[in-house]
């Protein structure tokens, strides 16, 4: 069968008959989420869906890493010439594509899946992890809400409880955890992440399209109604204000320092 790849510069998606992979591809930085890659993500999904006979995307990050989360190069950095609003709207976009992608979306998680690498996870329908995956949402030491419509997909996926432990906490928390919490589907070995994967990709295949897809339409049309992630338009303003909020800005300045001190090492 013939692939089809489109064209961006920070992710790589092809289309071979009836999959799909999005693969996030800034390997030495860990596959940040940057708002070129946001964009690029959102391009990506609505380009995935002109392919008629897609059933599944694998969505995995190149490298040691699934993603670790929003660019810190670019944290809090001079202003730019884009609307800030706008640019705030980026992740909540993104997902927003996501969740509607028709073919079946399967995180494949190793290493690294911080802040907005678990947004990027929530907003698949599977999520597979390595033994060695770790994750965490450090954005309220950053001094900044959780947006992107993250706060109602969690809550969808491990309840309000825990939603709140780990976004307010901000811990680090292994696969182990997110499973038994609900947020993953499987975990792993390391060596056996990638035959997982395939394993559950091929079952999916097997499937016929219109049953397959339409299970997804209407799971997810329950859970809208249940969360509204929709109702998280205004997630940007929140965002906005932390940066600007000096006790904000300050603790995020000491996160920033401690995490480019520990990468120094």
């Amino acid at each position: 069968m013939d692939t089809a790849r489109g064209e961006f510069e920070t992710i790589e998606a092809t289309v071979t008959g009836p999959r799909g992979e999005l693969t996030l591809d800034r390997p030495d930085k860990l596959n940040p989420l940057s708002s070129q890659t946001l964009r690029e993500i959102e391009a990506a999904a609505r380009w995935f869906d002109t392919h008629d006979q897609l059933k599944v995307v694998v969505v995995s990050g190149r490298g040691a890493s699934f993603s670790a989360g929003a660019d810190l190069g670019s944290f809090g950095g001079a202003p730019t010439d884009r609307d800030p609003r706008d640019d705030a709207d980026n992740g909540w976009r993104m997902a927003r594509a996501m969740d509607e992608l028709r073919a079946v979306a399967i995180a494949k998680i190793r290493g690294w899946c911080i802040g907005g690498g678990v947004v990027l996870a929530s907003v698949c329908d599977l999520r597979v992890a390595a033994e060695s995956a770790r994750f965490s949402i450090p954005e309220v030491e950053l001094g900044i809400p959780l947006t992107w419509g993250a706060i109602p997909r969690l809550v969808r996926e491990i309840g309000p409880a825990m939603t709140k432990e780990l976004v307010m906490t901000c811990r680090e928390f292994g696969p182990d955890e997110a499973k038994s919490i609900g947020f993953l589907n499987r975990v792993v070995p390391d060596d056996d992440l990638d035959a997982a994967v395939e394993d559950l990709v091929e079952n999916l295949l097997r499937m016929p399209k219109l049953a397959l897809l339409a299970t997804k339409a209407n799971t997810n049309a329950v859970t809208e109604a249940m969360v509204g992630a929709g109702r998280s338009w205004a997630d940007a303003d929140g965002l906005l204000a932390g940066l600007r909020d000096p006790e904000c800005r300050e603790s995020g300045r000491r996160y920033l320092e401690r995490v480019r001190s520990k990468r120094k090492r």
